[in-house]
């Protein structure tokens, strides 16, 4: 089951959408219509670092409705970020 969780107590803006997923992982939700490039996801491993800062022992996922470009899906596998599609 997802859990919401509040994303001031990861030190992250009020907007960042968190969910907690089955088990220890912890997946930053990107929900949008156009496809997610390697800008969006040096922004966004800046928030999925102080996720992982604040709970080191859960692993980080993102998790987007947006189809990501190739590159970007081997710059997080390097980086051990799970990528999740809905």
């Amino acid at each position: 089951m997802n859990v919401r969780l509040d994303s001031k107590d990861f030190g992250l803006a009020s907007r960042t959408v968190i969910e907690k997923l089955d088990g220890d992982i912890i997946a930053l939700i990107i929900d949008r219509k156009s496809r997610i490039i390697m800008a969006d996801v040096k922004k966004s491993l800046e928030k999925l670092r102080k996720t992982k800062d604040a709970q080191p022992q859960v692993k980080v996922a993102l998790k987007t409705t947006a189809s990501i470009c190739g590159k970007t899906k081997t710059f997080l596998e390097n980086e051990e970020i799970h990528v999740m599609t809905k």
